[in-house]
């Protein structure tokens, strides 16, 4: 498994995983669906270019993507991560290894000292997957998501940089 940028290589790769129904159950509306090859191609020549933005790859093969968004203002010091993988690539290990890498990157290489991520109630593998990777559940903030005509509920979980 690598992180790396994403390439025009990518775009039909993107298309078939952003609409797996299951890939895309607990992510962002953000991530339009169905996901075109117009989303595609944004994606990699715009969307992607940050350096906290990467390609999950396996055997040279996109298989997902995870990122960091920085906050603003008096939130610079913290980001925002969020990850997906095929599913066919699932319970592989995989995710946790590039959470790790790109949380150390993070802390090694920006200003950040704490990162968080909001998992939608129901995602108890995304919820397992922070625990193992050294997240702890901060909060549960009740009916604040809403998305598809259902109210879930969102887990928020920490990492802070060591001192």
């Amino acid at each position: 498994m690598i992180l790396r940028d994403f390439t025009e290589n990518d775009i039909e790769r993107l298309i078939a995983i952003l609409n797996d129904g299951t890939v895309i159950q607990y992510l962002s509306t953000k991530i339009p669906f169905p996901y075109t090859k117009e989303d595609a191609i944004w994606w990699v020549k715009e969307g992607s270019k940050s350096e906290l933005i990467k390609a999950i790859s396996v055997d040279g093969i996109l298989v997902g993507c995870i990122g960091i968004n920085t906050g603003e203002f008096e939130y610079e010091r913290s980001g925002e991560i969020g990850y997906w993988l095929a599913s066919s690539h699932w319970r592989r290990g995989i995710t946790s290894m590039a959470i790790r890498q790109l949380s150390e990157y993070a802390f090694s290489n920006t200003h950040i000292v704490r990162l968080f991520a909001s998992v939608f109630s129901g995602n108890i593998p995304s919820m397992q997957l922070l625990i193992k990777s050294g997240f702890q559940q901060e909060a549960i903030l009740e009916r604040s998501i809403f998305k598809n005509g259902h109210f879930y509920n969102n887990h928020i979980f920490s990492l802070l940089k060591p001192l």
